[in-house]
């Protein structure tokens, strides 16, 4: 379990990254949406670098269709939070805006947990866990303050 938390600590240290050079690429090309199709576009292209280096064999057509169309919906979700993140990025910091998304993915979490909803294993929202979240809410308000 250790090294799968310490890989998803290292996803987290590189959102703020992320998010803060999607920022500066958006005063360079001048508009958040551009920003964000270029920084999808460049992750678009390492993605299929990797596939192909790996030989990642295609789905056949009768696979992609029986794939539920809200299953695609992942990729739309990904679009909007580089654009949210690029525009708010310089007005929250990396701070409130890290904390802010957090908060919000602990609430989404536990519902999704909580209902075992889009293929998460039903966990219940125990009274000790919505205190963690409430936790992290808190410290959205602590971390924001100046």
């Amino acid at each position: 379990m250790l090294p799968l938390i310490l890989a998803a600590i290292l996803i987290g240290i590189a959102l703020p990254v992320q998010s803060g050079l999607n920022a500066q690429l958006r005063i360079g090309v001048a508009h958040p949406l551009l920003a964000a199709f270029i920084s999808f576009l460049v992750g678009t292209v390492a993605l299929l670098g990797f596939n192909l280096a790996l030989r990642v064999p295609l789905p056949s057509g009768e696979a992609l269709g029986r794939i539920p169309w809200w299953h695609w919906i992942g990729g739309l979700l990904g679009a909007l939070y580089i654009y949210a993140a690029v525009i708010l990025a310089p007005r929250l910091g990396a701070a409130t805006l890290v904390a802010a998304i957090v908060a919000g993915q602990m609430v989404a979490s536990l519902l999704l947990d909580h209902f075992g909803l889009v293929g998460y294993p039903q966990q219940s929202a125990t009274p000790v866990r919505l205190v963690g979240a409430l936790l992290v809410i808190g410290g959205v308000v602590l971390i924001q303050r100046r």
